[in-house]
């Protein structure tokens, strides 16, 4: 096998960070991550303020005389789960993004850097996407094989003619799949802005949501490319009237979707290229790992 973007992506990783869920896995699962929970664990984590129910037997006393707090001791177990890839196959993939770079090679470049962190722990890698009328599923495995395979299948249905919608591949996750998993979701702000929020509440039952979005290159950064007529526009066709326009409806959607990810605790980034995208994906996997955390007190 040609492992060309297990290579590439390997030239821009310099170290590996850990996800973490906030859902309290059990023995039927089957990827491994770190699961923070109330309670005994092999491994200490940290203190933090006691809540109503915790066990009084984990109140660390010296710590809390210091801060005049009552503290506990938080422990973190090593667990089994799965990382479900959800991509976007949508034409709109085609576009570049605000970086120049086409959207879905951007798309590739952040799933499959975010495939290999999870891949370096030992974890179970799947994916879904649609492929014209139907979704496919690539099943859960480890190995850098596996993720190879993953990105190049996904690169070969993003076509001009490929019109499907994400909330597919959701769907189709909603009604195959009971185990619990961290589903990572890499689209575009239009993909992201038309998820369901029904599909979203019914994932986030069992399951933690990440998402990738890709940017879009501004009106006037690029060649503008009519996807119904199959040519390029002319510079003279954009006037400012139109560009105005676009601006300001990109600035609505942006404004529902950011609502949309806060209201369910989404945590998510936006690319713009590959220069920093590993930078940008160990902030929003610190970002999950401390906002899960957090939930995990407050539950």
């Amino acid at each position: 096998m040609n492992m060309r973007y297990i290579t590439k992506i390997q030239k821009n990783i310099s170290r590996c960070p850990r996800l973490h869920s906030r859902k309290n896995t059990s023995n039927m699962l089957d990827g491994s991550y770190k699961s923070i929970y109330k309670g005994r664990s092999m491994n200490f984590d940290e203190l933090r303020e006691y809540a109503a129910g915790d066990d009084i037997k984990f109140v660390d006393w010296k710590a809390s005389s210091r801060s005049r707090k009552l503290l506990v001791r938080q422990f973190v177990a090593e667990k089994k789960h799965n990382i479900m890839f959800v991509l976007d196959t949508n034409r709109r993939m085609l576009a570049d993004s605000k970086g120049l770079m086409e959207k879905h090679e951007l798309a590739i470049m952040g799933a499959g850097t975010m495939a290999y962190f999870v891949n370096q722990n030992g974890d179970d890698i799947g994916a879904v996407y649609s492929c014209g009328n139907r979704v496919n599923f690539e099943p859960f495995k480890t190995g850098l094989g596996h993720i190879e395979k993953i990105l190049e299948d996904y690169h070969r249905e993003v076509t001009p003619g490929n019109r499907s919608d994400i909330n597919s591949a959701l769907e189709y996750i909603i009604h195959n799949f009971r185990r619990k998993m961290i589903i990572i979701i890499v689209t575009d702000l239009q993909g992201a802005y038309r998820i369901s929020e029904t599909n979203l509440k019914r994932l986030l039952v069992a399951n933690d949501i990440i998402l990738l979005n890709v940017s879009d290159a501004d009106i006037g950064e690029s060649d503008m490319y009519d996807m119904e007529s199959g040519s390029y526009i002319a510079d003279f066709v954009l006037g400012k009237k139109m560009t105005d326009r676009a601006a300001a409806n990109k600035a609505y959607i942006e404004r529902q979707t950011d609502a949309k990810l806060r209201k369910y605790g989404i945590a998510s980034v936006l690319l713009d290229d590959e220069d920093k995208l590993e930078e940008k994906l160990i902030d929003l996997i610190d970002r999950h790992k401390m906002e899960k955390m957090q939930n995990g007190i407050n539950s």
